[in-house]
């Protein structure tokens, strides 16, 4: 009897207790309520918003700030400390374009009619003007240029060449950052052992503080088309230019053999019509009778073009 009347003075007193906590709370909330509806004055400072900047112009000091002297009620405070509050400066409207820099003062009365509602007593703007420095954009379309190191498996290669897409970005921005911007370099990529082609997509090396420039792209993919190759070699006819006037000349050999890398795919394509080899005669080594070989023109699909052949031995017979 005696244990089941401690358990009731218990649970009465833990009621009594949850009752409290209860009224605890309640009155908590009906204090904040209370300081939330009451008006309050404070400055605080907020960001700038810039809208309906001319295409031509771009702003260089971005981080800009109003101290805004307000009187309202606490909901509106809490508002403006839990996410920075902004004002919007339309460019279109709102300022002055002067040589060097757009001009904003205070005495604006947009502030007063569309930033704020009725709630809110606007009673102080600082500083009285803010100068937005500019320059003129130019707009430069720039090459990409490929940081990749690739080591293929035996017998393979690449059938054209390394390809990036896209080939080129387009920069905007001030033209005293966009002239110093000759190309973009790609993050350095690796590929080992390949035999396939293939895709990679890799981030480009933007320049340091590029807030003030806007790129077209910031990444690009790398491409290659790989295939199965080989070495072919042909014999091509030599030719002398450059001979003197009326001068024979007789030349061994009159032929050399060239060597060469080629796709599979293109192996049966390229014929000895496709190269040509000549010796300069105004470059003769030195005093001796030798010629030396040249190629100006061969098949773009073949890599590694050598001649075999280093000299060329000459007489004049006449």
């Amino acid at each position: 009897m005696k244990k089941l009347k401690s358990k009731i003075l218990a649970s009465i007193k833990n009621k009594r207790i949850n009752v409290f906590f209860v009224f605890l709370l309640f009155s908590f909330i009906i204090l904040i309520f209370s300081k939330l509806s009451k008006e309050y004055t404070n400055t605080m400072a907020f960001d700038i918003e810039k809208v309906n900047i001319p295409d031509e112009n771009v702003i260089l000091n971005d981080s800009m700030a109003l101290n805004i002297t307000l009187k309202t009620h606490g909901f509106k405070w809490l508002k403006y400390y839990v996410s920075k509050p902004k004002i919007r400066v339309d460019f279109s409207k709102d300022v002055d374009k002067k040589k060097h820099a757009f001009l904003w003062n205070k005495s604006k009365a947009y502030l007063n009619n569309t930033q704020f509602d009725e709630q809110v007593e606007l009673l102080n703007i600082s500083p009285n003007q803010l100068a937005f420095k500019y320059d003129v954009n130019l707009v430069k379309k720039v090459p990409v240029k490929l940081n990749a190191t690739i080591s293929f498996e035996p017998g393979y290669d690449v059938a054209d060449k390394l390809i990036s897409e896209p080939d080129s970005v387009t920069v905007i921005g001030p033209n005293t950052l966009v002239s110093q911007i000759g190309y973009l370099e790609t993050e350095e990529v690796i590929f080992n052992d390949v035999k396939t082609s293939f895709e990679e997509a890799t981030n480009l090396m933007l320049p340091e503080n590029t807030a003030d420039l806007k790129f077209s792209a910031n990444s690009v993919t790398i491409k290659a088309h790989v295939e199965k190759f080989t070495e072919g070699t042909l014999k091509i006819p030599v030719n002398i230019i450059n001979t003197p006037k009326g001068a024979k000349i007789k030349y061994f050999p009159k032929e050399v053999n060239v060597s060469y890398y080629v796709s599979l795919s293109n192996f049966n394509t390229i014929t000895n019509k496709d190269f040509k080899v000549v010796c300069d005669y105004e470059k003769t080594v030195g005093d001796q009778s030798l010629l030396v070989p040249e190629l100006v023109a061969f098949p773009t699909t073949a890599k590694n073009v050598k001649i075999n052949q280093k000299r060329i031995e000459f007489i004049i017979t006449k």
